[in-house]
């Protein structure tokens, strides 16, 4: 039974009705001794018998009282009526969920990459204090009127008993053979009752992603069945084919979240907010990537003395115009910043075209890895995580992917460059049995060093690997790097 106007609960007075449904009744307050307005939500009685439900239920609010963050609603106290039934009370909000939002259609892309952003530095947020969401869809992303993302309902999920017409199943735990969060969002690994960890919110917050660029469900069967089908064996139609024009690096981070292994995704909401912020960063306008072309010498590889000479006439220039002047007192200072703090080596930094990340490599496990750390801030994003040991970072002109040298173990000096998209993925080899490489201007062709009839030869290829043709033979009387 609704509560009456009036009615105190602990130190607030209830003030109207804000909405019921599966998950209990909210109501607007207002805290008498704060004097402030807040909102209560009152679970379902089918709690208020079941001791260990409600001190789990009170473990849940104290952890989600603990997350203090700008993204994730606040919680303030909790407790009892008196019949029973456990509340807590909560900051009031204005504004609408974003499930309301879409009621209207898909969302503009600096505002979706806006909305996805917000929510993984919430989600990282609560990551790092060991709670996981596990039931994050559109209903459970508010927007204030300030444009906020508030996530809703931490915790709650699984102690609630679902609504069959919402196709949401819940139980208790996290442990392996149980099954907690919403049909259409949950994660592989969720439908099939396994152990779950923070990566099944990095899927569902994909899903949800893909759903403000498309306006579509990214999996949505006219049965629960052939939704749970569509999650564990299909995957979403292209983005592009809904309609909207989707830039790709976009693109590539909804597939990335969306991946059926959770170690083929993102392996945190804060790489996942690592590749946001590259695209939120934009001064474009569309959400996508804006590239500043970077200046580079266009001569062909076919000159390489007329290069050399060149090169050496502006040293030349360079040093007896600026090296011999007196450096002047306006000069501003060089400021020295760190970038990185693993422990061990960091080599081979290489600056993204669009002036925006560094690539680099670094030994944390004992092999060099590829990484990429946004120059803005954050935490660097690792690229590459195998076995083998890696080396040279190059970008493409676009700033889209990588190139990088892998050698052989036979320590030979030769070895295979491999591309990988600059926001992580499955990489793919170019050539091999060469040596170092760099891509051209246009990003059109690869140049690397190869072994040929006991001599080093300086070639080119296709980007792929095709046509590839010596430019110049070197001499073996000296060695030679990219």
């Amino acid at each position: 039974m609704p509560l009456e106007t009036g009615t105190r609960l602990g130190d607030c007075e209830i003030l109207s009705v804000v909405g019921a449904g599966g998950m209990g009744e909210v109501y607007r307050a207002r805290d008498t001794r704060l004097q402030r307005e807040v909102a209560i939500k009152i679970l379902p009685d089918s709690l208020s018998g079941d001791k260990d439900r409600l001190r789990r239920f009170e473990q849940e609010a104290r952890a989600a009282a603990a997350l203090n963050h700008p993204n994730i609603l606040s919680v303030y106290q909790f407790g009892s009526t008196d019949a029973g039934a456990p509340y807590v009370v909560m900051e009031l909000l204005q504004g609408q969920t974003l499930r309301e939002r879409l009621m209207t259609g898909a969302l503009p892309v600096r505002k979706t990459v806006e909305y996805a952003l917000q929510s993984a530095k919430g989600l990282a947020a609560a990551h790092d204090r060991g709670i996981i969401h596990r039931d994050l869809k559109p209903e459970n992303l508010f927007i204030t009127r300030d444009g906020v993302v508030k996530i809703l309902d931490f915790g709650l999920a699984k102690l609630v008993s679902g609504d069959a017409s919402q196709n949401t199943m819940t139980a208790l735990g996290s442990q392996a053979g149980t099954v907690v969060g919403t049909m259409g969002y949950m994660a592989p690994e969720q439908l099939r009752g396994q152990q779950v960890d923070p990566r099944c919110d990095i899927f569902s917050l994909g899903a949800v992603l893909y759903e403000m660029l498309s306006g579509k469900r990214a999996f949505q069967g006219s049965t629960p069945a052939d939704t749970v089908s569509a999650i564990l064996k299909e995957e979403p139609p292209e983005i592009s084919e809904t309609g909207g024009k989707i830039p790709p690096a976009l693109t590539r981070i909804v597939q990335r979240c969306l991946e059926k292994e959770p170690a083929e995704r993102f392996q945190s909401a804060r790489d996942l907010g690592f590749n946001l912020e590259l695209l939120s960063t934009s001064s474009s306008g569309s959400g996508s990537v804006a590239v500043v072309e970077p200046i580079q010498p266009r001569w062909s590889l076919r000159w390489p003395a007329v290069a050399l000479l060149l090169i050496a006439t502006i040293a030349l220039v360079y040093f007896a115009t600026h090296i011999r002047k007196p450096m002047s007192s306006s000069s501003s200072p060089v400021v020295l910043r760190r970038l990185t703090d693993f422990v061990g080596m960091e080599e081979f930094p290489a600056l993204s075209p669009d002036g925006r990340s560094v690539a680099f490599t670094a030994d944390v496990s004992g092999r060099r890895q590829v990484w990429v750390r946004l120059l803005a801030g954050g935490t660097p994003l690792q690229i590459t995580n195998d076995e083998a040991d890696h080396q040279s970072p190059r970008w493409s002109a676009d700033s889209a992917s990588l190139l990088y040298f892998t050698p052989s173990a036979e320590a030979s000096g030769q070895g295979t460059i491999w591309e990988v998209p600059a926001l992580g993925g499955a990489p793919h080899p170019i050539a091999t049995s060469l040596s170092g490489g760099d891509l051209s201007h246009d990003g059109k062709r690869v140049a690397y060093l190869r072994a040929s009839e006991g001599n080093v030869e300086l070639a080119v290829a296709d980007r792929d690997g095709s046509n590839a043709r010596a430019v110049t033979r070197l001499q073996n009387d000296f060695n030679y790097t990219n």
